[in-house]
């Protein structure tokens, strides 16, 4: 059978190359200028090479499918017009979007999502964030934004609204961010961005830990920022 995929991601890779093993006919688009997805655009160059990803999308050419970039859908073909070249159409475009910061001010200059930043690095481009950047979050990817941060000469502190051991992000990614500078602020949530046209402080609601969970104090403090991430 003929097979589209439209993702070229981990996702829509991985199906593309068991159908391929399995003799199918499949073909990948993706939107973005080489494939990877997310492991390409959304993981540092330091955590994950890129040459690593080349060698593993190298090995699914292999096996025959075939690889489109800088395909849409919706703007270069129309999804029906897509889904009528082959038998059977897989979607795995992926999630994108990040969470914003979610409080008043975030629609400023100098407020990006975490996905947005990354994608810009990973592309080679050098986000404008200045030389204080507050990283919002506690995971993994707030972990990546901040060491992707230092690497621009910035200086981070990762505000983060739970503690220290709450914290979602691995231990030795935590530690090894800590070693490059990295500043955390803990039990601290993000209230309000301000700034005369473009973000310069950052408005934290200090909070305290209530049976596990987070909660304000109704106690205020800032941070000067040239940049405040998400």
């Amino acid at each position: 059978k003929k097979v589209g995929v439209i993702g070229g991601g981990p996702g829509g890779l991985a199906a593309a190359y068991y159908l391929a093993c399995k003799g199918h006919d499949v073909t990948v688009v993706d939107a973005m200028p080489k494939m990877g997805g997310m492991l390409r655009y959304g993981i540092p160059e330091y955590r994950l090479p890129k040459a690593i990803v080349d060698e593993e999308i190298a090995e699914i050419a292999a096996v025959g499918v075939k690889l489109q970039n800088n395909v849409r859908i919706g703007k270069d073909i129309s999804f029906d017009d897509f889904r009528k070249q082959y038998d059977a159409a897989i979607v795995a475009i992926g999630a994108w979007k990040s969470t914003g910061v979610r409080c008043p001010g975030e629609e400023l200059p100098g407020v990006i999502t975490g996905i947005d930043f990354l994608r810009a690095v990973n592309l080679g481009e050098s986000p404008a964030i200045g030389t204080s950047v507050a990283v919002i979050g506690g995971g993994n990817v707030a972990i990546d934004v901040a060491r992707a941060a230092v690497r621009l000469g910035a200086e981070v502190t990762v505000v983060y609204r739970r503690d220290r051991d709450s914290m979602p992000a691995a231990d030795d990614e935590i530690a090894e961010a800590a070693e490059e500078g990295v500043s955390f602020r803990f039990l601290a949530s993000p209230a309000e961005i301000l700034g005369d046209g473009k973000a310069e402080t950052l408005k934290i609601e200090l909070m305290e830990l209530r049976c596990g969970k987070p909660a304000g104090t109704g106690v205020y403090e800032t941070m000067n920022v040239s940049a405040v991430i998400s």
